[in-house]
């Protein structure tokens, strides 16, 4: 979960919605494709257990020391890691909403900064028209929590790659705020996206953050992300 930007009213939204241009994160291994495509076949979702199992487990340590600010100012361009979008003149939270909108329109001589767009929600399956006057209608989370990565062991990491995994877009998803703020810093035993058809993409999506930074998860959690895909 990331820190919502600026403040407002509930957005517009309409009913359930197929994924759009949404990507299976299988076919989008860096996060740099828009979305978070559901995962349906069973050539599919067993590639999503034997990616899960690769995952290492451990208990949850202390959340002692953590603050957000450890991971650097949010949203920065800056972010060190060589990782994808980085130092492209816009920040991270603008080049997500970039990704994953459609329709986007962004604010009077600017390139970077989204003024309004449609969303295709992930997490409960909703089409959200969004414009920057209600921004917290859409909230950036970040799919391991950075509490949580806190407390599996990014508390011993260095600055550069703190800032990493909190602006990289592999971590980071676009979606509907209020789902969000329930996620919270909760790991897939505890919170599950609302929208059942795409538990098994976010579970491959946490799965990919841990392997990618060599984070462990609970064995609650573990057990749980291969339940998403069939396991």
């Amino acid at each position: 979960m990331a820190p919502p930007e600026g403040s407002g009213s509930a957005g517009s939204a309409v009913s359930t919605t197929g994924d759009g241009r949404a990507v299976n994160p299988l076919d989008n291994p860096d996060g740099t494709k828009p979305g978070l495509g559901a995962i349906t076949s069973a050539a599919d979702r067993a590639k999503a257990r034997s990616l899960i199992e690769k995952v290492a487990v451990k208990g949850r340590g202390p959340k002692t020391g953590y603050e957000r600010d450890k991971f650097g100012y949010a949203w920065t361009d800056s972010a060190p890691g060589g990782i994808p979008f980085a130092r492209n003149g816009c920040d991270s939270r603008n080049d997500l909403l970039k990704r994953d909108g459609e329709k986007v329109r962004f604010r009077a001589g600017s390139h970077c900064v989204v003024a309004s767009m449609t969303l295709r929600d992930p997490y409960t399956g909703r089409t959200i028209a969004w414009t920057k006057s209600r921004a917290t209608t859409v909230q950036i989370d970040h799919v391991m929590p950075l509490s949580y990565d806190w407390q599996m062991g990014a508390a011993h990491w260095a600055k550069g790659k703190q800032e990493d995994i909190a602006n990289d877009p592999l971590n980071l998803i676009p979606v509907d705020g209020p789902s969000n703020g329930a996620k919270s810093d909760s790991g897939p035993a505890t919170w599950l996206p609302p929208n059942k058809r795409i538990r098994c993409s976010y579970a491959v999506r946490f799965a990919q953050v841990s392997l990618k930074y060599a984070l462990p998860v609970t064995a609650a959690d573990k057990r749980m992300m291969l339940t998403q895909c069939g396991g």
